[in-house]
């Protein structure tokens, strides 16, 4: 067993779903650590293993959910539920979230190389958590807006150091979900997210020597990553709901001040 492939995967998991921002760690790891990249075919293994996570702590919602939006399309009644707003904004959501992604992709390629750029997304991130503390959630149902709302939050979070879930759980507070319904609405619009890019990832490596690029005890990573991923969802529910979520603030403003401070040291 290679221990590397589970520490990645443990990594993976955590820092996939608590508002830290996974991506933005790996490039402080490069930069900082001499990080190297992991073979892109365990990249891929380690987001199906945190996709498999959301799709089985969320899969009743996402099976009744599911069912409305589609009776939707055959009973103008249906059209009042909760399955047919909530559909649409993932959908919408989605499809502002991939143009923003593609269109800050060499922006985004540049502030991965760079401590202080990164250092700066994490403090983004840490003022957003921490602003939720003095937010006062309204309990609004699931609309459009908040598709369109949290879509461009996301797009704007394929930077490294600036949390998917911090970004997006944040999107459905201020346009005025309730604690629940943002955990909720932002790890569904998540799904997919992480199918697009694990599709464009595969693209990339094509389907000759997948196997065999795969690090020694990669299926004991992808467990890793799959339990981690799972918990994590379950600690960040709780803390949500129980008004602490905002505590990663301080850990991310941290790492934020830290990176800065070593650009400024190495430059």
């Amino acid at each position: 067993m290679n221990p590397e492939s589970v520490i990645l995967g443990l990594v993976q998991g955590v820092t996939e779903f608590l508002p830290v921002s996974s991506s933005g760690h790996l490039a402080l790891a490069k930069i900082m650590a001499g990080y190297g990249d992991a073979p892109l075919a365990y990249d891929i293994v380690l987001h199906v293993a945190t996709l498999l996570a959301v799709v089985i702590y969320f899969f009743q919602d996402i099976i009744s959910l599911f069912i409305e939006w589609c009776y939707g399309f055959v009973n103008s009644k249906a059209r009042r539920w909760e399955g047919w707003r909530f559909g649409w904004a993932v959908l919408l959501g989605t499809a502002i979230t991939g143009p923003i992604g593609i269109l800050l992709k060499p922006l985004v390629e540049r502030a991965s190389l760079s401590p202080r750029w990164l250092g700066i997304n994490f403090l983004v991130t840490g003022l957003l958590v921490l602003s939720s503390r003095f937010l006062t959630p309204q309990g609004e149902p699931v609309r459009i807006k908040n598709g369109i709302f949290a879509g461009i939050m996301q797009g704007i979070a394929v930077f490294p150091g600036i949390s998917r879930s911090g970004a997006t759980i944040w999107a459905g507070f201020i346009s005025g979900m309730s604690r629940e319904e943002a955990f909720r609405f932002s790890f569904l619009l998540s799904i997919p997210a992480i199918i697009g890019a694990t599709i464009l990832e595969a693209r990339e490596l094509g389907a000759s020597g997948f196997l065999s690029s795969l690090p020694q005890g990669w299926y004991i990573g992808a467990g890793a990553a799959f339990a981690s991923g799972f918990i994590s969802l379950v600690i960040l529910r709780r803390l949500i709901t129980g008004e602490k979520w905002w505590l990663f603030s301080i850990y991310c403003i941290a790492v934020g001040c830290a990176s800065v401070v070593y650009s400024f040291m190495g430059s």
